[in-house]
């Protein structure tokens, strides 16, 4: 598989709010669960807040974006954060210069 091809299937999945255990751990649970890899993470704690970016390949999983979008909100609401998921192309596309 090429290189563009194998990004075809990355999404960005981001989650704000108040830092709490388990946060990671309850996104990630999601994910693997329906049988996405987490590619790469990236988190940092503004005072009591925590801001994490995650990159994820879809390419493996049998469910659809959209589907994916209404677990990861309903675990946000579970852990009291906003987790939101989108293809890496709208996110390039929403944050060009």
């Amino acid at each position: 598989m090429s290189i563009q091809e194998s990004k075809k299937n990355r999404i960005i999945v981001t989650v704000l709010g108040p830092d709490r255990v388990g946060i990671i751990a309850g996104v990630a649970r999601v994910l693997a669960e329906n049988n996405i890899n987490i590619l790469d993470i990236s988190q940092t704690i503004l005072q009591e807040f925590l801001a994490m970016i995650m990159i994820a390949d879809m390419e493996k999983s049998t469910i659809d974006l959209s589907t994916l979008k209404e677990r990861l909100a309903a675990k946000g609401a579970e852990l009291g954060v906003r987790i939101d998921a989108q293809h890496e192309d709208a996110f390039r596309f929403m944050h060009r210069i």
